[in-house]
């Protein structure tokens, strides 16, 4: 018969339990609100046929609406890590989809067709990952002062749906025409690398306000886009795509306050701009069209939302 016996060390046991508290300290939980407003996202093309005018189309979407979800943050003396992901309440946006027209070849410049029309966002995402190293103490600033470059990568899936609109063609000499149920299915993906600089300041050291910090962050992306917009009312399968590059800048600026030991409370202020140009493709199989052209292409979009957050400090 034979015997096993298991020795164990607690010494090493609880030095193990004591690293992993250690870093669990570091960790933060939070829960997040986002109100878009005075946001769209926007694309044009020109005409890749004489008189060649810039634009030919140009299509506005709205896109002010709420937005919830979670951010996960480590959050260590040197160096932090996060991530955040955001999703929309469905429903229509506030502000309407707006749709202009400069296809006369005669008068290029008149715009000759104009509708609005209802936007419903549909399930939609955005996703936020960044990581940051602290240098204050590196280049002797105040102890108040953070100063940390960062660098991370923003994703924005937005899918949406125009319906119930209305058009006019203003010289014409005709009345405007209802277009009732649903017009255009867009969706529209962001893809941005960025690199920039964030800081916190110690209000509580600065300004004698305790528990509370101001932050605030600036940085630069490269942006790819790719866009899709299936025109439901036009005869046959019309599809339009786009596939653009470009920039963004982006600037935010908040408070968080500390309302206990590990809750934290905080208010942000975040401004997002966008530009991008590259190629459009036309399709429509039933009529055996399918060409692409980059004249004019442009897609382009403006984000300006307030946020508020609760945090859990393990």
């Amino acid at each position: 018969m034979s015997y096993f016996f298991l020795i164990t060390d607690p010494f090493a046991h609880a030095a193990e339990k004591e690293k992993s508290a250690s870093l669990t300290k570091y960790l933060s939980l939070g829960i997040k609100a986002e109100y878009l407003f005075n946001s769209h996202t926007s694309f044009e093309f020109g005409n890749p046929f004489p008189p060649y005018q810039t634009p030919l189309s140009r299509l506005g979407f709205p896109l002010d609406s709420l937005w919830g979800g979670i951010e996960l943050r480590f959050s260590h003396p040197r160096f932090s890590i996060s991530g955040e992901l955001l999703t929309n309440a469905i429903g229509d946006t506030n502000g309407r989809f707006k749709d202009s027209d400069w296809d006369d070849a005669s008068n290029p410049t008149l715009k000759s067709i104009y509708s609005e029309s209802s936007c419903r966002m549909e399930k939609s995402y955005m996703a936020k990952i960044d990581i940051d190293l602290e240098v204050s103490d590196w280049l002797k600033l105040p102890e108040w002062f953070s100063l940390r470059p960062v660098t991370g990568f923003r994703y924005q899936d937005f899918r949406m749906m125009t319906h119930d609109g209305i058009q006019f063609e203003p010289y014409s000499g005709t009345p405007p025409l209802d277009m009732p149920g649903n017009g255009i299915h867009f969706k529209q993906t962001y893809w941005q690398y960025f690199i920039g600089i964030r800081s916190n300041m110690d209000m509580e050291k600065l300004a004698r306000l305790p528990a509370t910090t101001l932050f605030m962050q600036l940085d630069w992306a490269y942006v790819e886009g790719s866009n899709e917009d299936h025109h439901l009312l036009r005869i046959g399968r019309r599809f339009t795509y786009e596939k653009t590059y470009g920039d963004a800048w982006h600037a935010s600026v908040g408070l968080k306050k500390g309302l206990t030991k590990n809750l934290v409370l905080g208010f942000e202020l975040d401004y997002l701009q966008i530009i991008t140009k590259g190629n459009h493709r036309l399709v429509n199989e039933p009529l055996r069209i399918d060409f692409s052209f980059s004249n004019g292409v442009k897609v382009w979009s403006e984000q300006t939302n307030i946020s508020l957050f609760i945090a859990y400090m393990f």
